[in-house]
């Protein structure tokens, strides 16, 4: 059952009211993920609004009101207003004029419905006046949200072919809201699969990751494999890495670790670091996640027989990675935090030995004891010191 939209925290905003003074009331809606969420009962960061001024509208408005704005997309009509309880975006109602399937040439509009036309599923075409919160609902979209249904304004496939975007997108909402699966949506998923091809990489590495950072995406990625989407974006996820992913998915539910979605990317791959490299070059991945992704691939049998001294060696996050796409205890490590080697080249130098490569080894070999014994003390890492100064292998005399 959907909840009053007066219940939603966000709607008391003291910026919004400020922004609807400027405005005018009349002018503008809230629209969107706010006004869905809020439905829903869930937690809003992010509120958008749509208005019939235009752009240069706006900023002279907000600038009356002492509200200070940036243009952060105008050549698309959106004026972004910065509130001290968050920003908002305020975009002009819109018409498409031409599509390609990446970008679309738009008309500033006025009508209400033809901008509802425009946007994806009947769930984001939901308008809330600032005021009384009355909502219009052109195509639908409550009676979907209830019924935990994701369903595309008009026809399927007439919509993937103006953003073929839509088709990850659609997946993501579906995992994120869909009770059922709709077959129209799914039919013109699959038969417009192959235009993914033309869509920038980093899009589709956003949306993506989006869809694994989702609390269950596993059935959504055996559907959309089952439907050839997926091996078109990611074709090194075969049947085996697929269900791998189910597998993590658990795990990280049995020990309370939160969704990551570089993890689970890790799990649709083959543990080959060279397969992992590629991915992250394809997908134009930061350095931190390519880092962690070739971290995973790396994952070898003894991982789980001493976690922390995996940690040390690699970081927490990538251990962490290794042991749960191992099916490993990895709660060992989950307030770990990386000890300091209490041995510097200092230390050694002061008991005789000449700075330069011998100490350089010492420290390597007494760091190697000090983490397999379970990063002992200072008073042990010095035993140690002594003991190997001792040997044949280290006399500097």
């Amino acid at each position: 059952m959907l909840r009053d939209l007066a219940e939603a925290e966000w709607t008391r905003r003291a910026g919004l009211a400020a922004l609807t003074q400027a405005l005018g009331a009349e002018n503008i809606r809230w629209v969107g993920g706010a006004v869905r969420d809020g439905l829903l009962g869930v937690g809003v960061h992010d509120v958008d609004c749509a208005t019939t001024l235009l752009p240069d509208e706006v900023i002279a408005a907000c600038a009356r009101a002492g509200i200070r704005t940036a243009p952060t997309g105008i050549e698309h009509g959106t004026i972004t207003a910065i509130l001290k309880d968050g920003p908002v975006e305020v975009t002009t109602l819109r018409r498409d004029v031409a599509t390609d399937g990446r970008r679309a040439t738009i008309a500033f509009a006025t009508d209400w419905h033809e901008d509802a036309a425009r946007r994806d599923f009947t769930i984001n075409a939901l308008y809330a006046h600032p005021e009384t919160l009355e909502i219009a609902d052109f195509f639908g979209g409550r009676e979907d949200l209830a019924a935990g249904r994701v369903r595309f304004i008009g026809d399927a496939a007439a919509r993937i072919a103006e953003d073929h975007l839509r088709i990850l997108r659609y997946y993501r909402f579906q995992t994120r809201f869909g009770a059922a699966v709709d077959s129209e949506a799914e039919d013109a998923c699959a038969a417009l699969a192959h235009t993914l091809k033309g869509l920038s990489r980093e899009r589709i590495a956003a949306e993506l990751l989006a869809l694994l950072a989702l609390a269950e995406p596993h059935a959504t990625l055996a559907r959309m494999r089952a439907r050839g989407v997926l091996p078109v974006i990611l074709p090194e996820a075969c049947a085996p890495q697929v269900a791998a992913l189910g597998q993590l998915v658990a795990a990280e539910g049995a020990q309370d670790f939160a969704p990551d979605p570089v993890r689970r990317l890790a799990a649709l791959l083959p543990p080959s670091p060279e397969v992992a490299e590629t991915v992250a070059a394809r997908l134009r991945l930061s350095k931190a996640q390519r880092a962690r992704l070739v971290g995973a691939a790396e994952r070898i049998a003894g991982d789980a027989a001493n976690p922390e001294a995996l940690a040390y060696r690699l970081t927490p996050p990538v251990a962490i990675d290794r042991l749960l796409l191992a099916g490993a205890d990895a709660t060992v490590l989950k307030h770990w935090r990386v000890p300091v080697f209490p041995l510097k080249g200092g230390a050694i130098v002061a008991r005789g030995v000449t700075a330069g490569p011998d100490v350089a080894r010492l420290l390597r070999v007494i760091e190697g004891r000090w983490v397999a014994e379970g990063f002992p003390g200072e008073d042990r890492v010095n035993q140690m010191l002594a003991e190997e100064l001792g040997t044949s292998a280290f006399r500097f005399d």
